[in-house]
């Protein structure tokens, strides 16, 4: 891991003005740190593959490490991880992309190298259609243990985080804006409990506002990240199309789930599987095979719902019960939609499954096994 000083120069040369990560990079590979890049002479850093003269004068400031040293103790007080790109924490999906970030803010629990990392993205103006659509994949995902990575934003994106809370699946918000501005605002809650198992993520100093050029950056890491990417619902122009499109040209597989013809949240789900940007959704079953996931797990899931004896209930009230072993806890709303029973009827059945100990109900109307 690295000392507090290779920290310090780390941080202050992506400081540099007129420097990006590309830069940061090549300078690292040639002068062999960062403390010897701020340490070679003019001469030596004009030889290296577009070095100007502008920024190998920038080098020789050393004013910036006491900017890098405000931002390792801003650090340190709000309790984020500082990762460069040579460290071991950092994404390793990413380290492998020409342009991801050198530097990230990370605050969390979550291992950002999981075995199975999935993207969730869509429109900000998502349907109830997008939603339980939404919410149903990261329930059956979550037999996979995976990492949900989404951007934090209102629509299917906020969806995905709080369905992985629910399901106590790890997912990672990645932000527009510095770490300690949550945006939008509405979902600081959100973000704060995403921390507990999972977090956030940004390559934003500390104290940067949202701006929309930043917007396409963020989604570079959502797709960087991630071995898949799933567009659930996406207006012709939007965010979830950029990502798509960044995870196309990182080679990573993208899905997106069809939608009705004429419909401006479909409109960019069907355009991109059309033009064979996206594979078709249509379950699980989908990712899985294109990413050669081990069914063990989900099989196994499966089959304790196949040894509960449902022979002393109706057909609805089965249903019931199998959606509640299978996700633990559950809303009427959902429940309704997944079973397609109607909730008047639905609230019928759960109090008479209460009233007979089979079930318990929670706050919220929600539902889990057990008396």
């Amino acid at each position: 891991m690295p000392n507090t000083q290779d920290k310090l120069y780390q941080i202050a040369l992506t400081l540099i003005p007129k420097i990006g990560d590309v830069l940061v990079r090549q300078l690292i590979s040639y002068c062999g740190s960062a403390e010897e890049a701020f340490n070679t002479p003019i001469p030596k850093l004009l030889k290296i593959p577009n070095i100007g003269k502008t920024i190998a004068q920038n080098l020789q400031d050393k004013s910036v490490l006491e900017s890098a040293w405000k931002i390792i103790q801003e650090a340190d007080k709000q309790g984020v991880e500082l990762l460069f790109y040579m460290d071991k924490n950092y994404p390793n999906r990413m380290k492998q992309l020409y342009d991801s970030p050198v530097l990230m803010y990370y605050k969390g629990k979550a291992d950002l190298n999981v075995q199975k990392t999935v993207a969730i993205v869509g429109t900000r103006q998502s349907t109830e259609y997008g939603k339980n659509v939404t919410e149903q994949i990261i329930a059956e995902l979550s037999t996979f243990n995976p990492l949900i990575v989404s951007g934090l934003a209102y629509g299917i994106d906020i969806v995905a985080h709080k369905a992985c809370l629910k399901n106590n699946v790890p997912t990672i918000g990645v932000m527009a804006s510095g770490i300690d501005l949550i945006y939008p605002y509405q979902h600081k809650n959100t973000s704060i409990q995403m921390q507990e198992i999972g977090g956030i993520l940004t390559e934003q100093t500390f104290g940067t506002e949202p701006d929309p050029r930043f917007f396409p950056q963020r989604n570079r890491i959502i797709a960087g990240m991630s071995d898949v990417t799933i567009v659930v619902e996406a207006a012709v122009k939007g965010g979830a199309l950029i990502t798509a499109e960044y995870a196309n040209n990182y080679h990573r597989d993208v899905f997106a789930v069809p939608g009705q013809i004429g419909k401006s949240f479909s409109e960019g789900c069907n355009k991109i599987i059309k033009e064979n940007k996206a594979q078709i959704f249509t379950s699980i079953k989908d990712v899985v095979e294109a990413l050669n996931w081990d069914m063990e797990g989900h099989e196994k899931n499966q089959n304790r719902t196949a040894q509960i004896n449902f022979s002393n209930f109706t057909e609805e009230e089965s249903t019931v019960l199998a959606l509640l072993h299978k996700n633990q806890e559950m809303h009427i709303d959902e429940m309704a939609w997944q079973s397609q029973i109607h909730v008047a009827k639905l609230s019928s059945l759960l109090l008479n499954l209460e009233f007979q100990g089979h079930i318990r109900s929670l706050v919220g109307k929600k539902y889990k096994i057990g008396g």
